[in-house]
């Protein structure tokens, strides 16, 4: 009589436990914390590069307001005449150019843990490898809203006049968090991509001119042809005239619109596909 064996019944594998799950998530804000800490405890390297869109606010409004702003009415695309009207049209390109002045901060904050040796210790740790870049790039967003927020503080105290409807202000609210984390995750790779302390703010110091290379003080159409066509493509353009018609509450063009939410999305994409990459390969010394 022949007898058979039995064939063992494959065990499935487990799933990963839910908890597991939402380790990268967990890490991301557990690095998040330690950022803001860093913000809190050192607060005046925000007042330092906070201080550069305050000057240029005040310089522009109370110097050249009154020069600009006329030579600026006779124009459709501004639509002011005055040193009061001109602050309408010129907040916008100043609330881009903190944002830009907040990355030079995150780019050095970010140089600094890969030069310091931190970083080493983080690769030690059973954490993702993400979750610092991500603690950077989530903090500079909340450093460069809260920023943001005193400039345009500034601007309401000194005269700006918003008319946005409650729908209004929250779409400047989204577009504002979302050029605030695109801009973080570029300056998150530049900071990788720095060999030193000292030469990290430098990468980032063309974000600071695109606002003057747009039409953040002056219509494009006032520009050269060529600098006009640099101006009028570039990313931050978009965004600063779609500000400018939430804000104002005056009709915002369907294609600038959805080219500031564009280049949002690819600036994005590209500062944390960067970041990655820069962050995964061997650091030459």
């Amino acid at each position: 009589m022949t007898t058979t064996t039995p064939t063992p019944t494959p065990t499935p594998t487990a799933p990963a436990p839910p908890s597991a799950r939402w380790l990268p998530v967990r890490d991301a804000v557990t690095m998040f914390g330690r950022q803001l800490r860093h913000v809190l405890r050192y607060p005046e390297l925000t007042v330092i590069v906070l201080m550069i869109p305050v000057v240029f606010l005040l310089l522009f409004v109370f110097v050249f307001g009154g020069t600009l702003g006329a030579g600026l009415g006779p124009t459709a695309a501004a639509g002011v005449s005055g040193r009061s009207d001109y602050l309408r049209y010129v907040l916008p390109g100043i609330l881009l150019m903190t944002i830009a002045s907040i990355s030079q901060g995150t780019c050095t904050s970010v140089t600094m843990d890969m030069t310091q040796g931190i970083i080493d210790r983080f690769r030690t740790l059973s954490i993702s490898p993400g979750a610092v870049l991500s603690g950077h790039a989530l903090a500079a967003t909340v450093q460069s809203l809260g920023s943001m927020a005193v400039v345009l503080g500034l601007g309401v105290a000194i005269g700006f006049r918003p008319s946005a409807g409650p729908v209004g202000w929250l779409l400047v609210l989204a577009l504002l968090t979302a050029v605030s984390f695109a801009i973080a995750w570029v300056s998150v790779a530049c900071g990788l991509l720095a060999r030193t302390v000292e030469s990290s703010s430098n990468y980032t110091t063309p974000l600071v001119l695109l606002p003057f290379l747009g039409s953040g003080f002056v219509p494009t159409e006032s520009m050269p042809t060529a600098l006009a066509w640099f101006a009028r493509y570039q990313p931050f353009t978009p965004i600063m005239d779609t500000l400018r018609g939430l804000l104002l509450g005056t009709p915002v063009a369907p294609s600038s619109a959805w080219l500031a939410v564009g280049w949002c999305l690819v600036l994005t994409l590209v500062g944390w596909f960067g970041a990655r990459r820069v962050y995964a390969r061997p650091r030459r010394a």
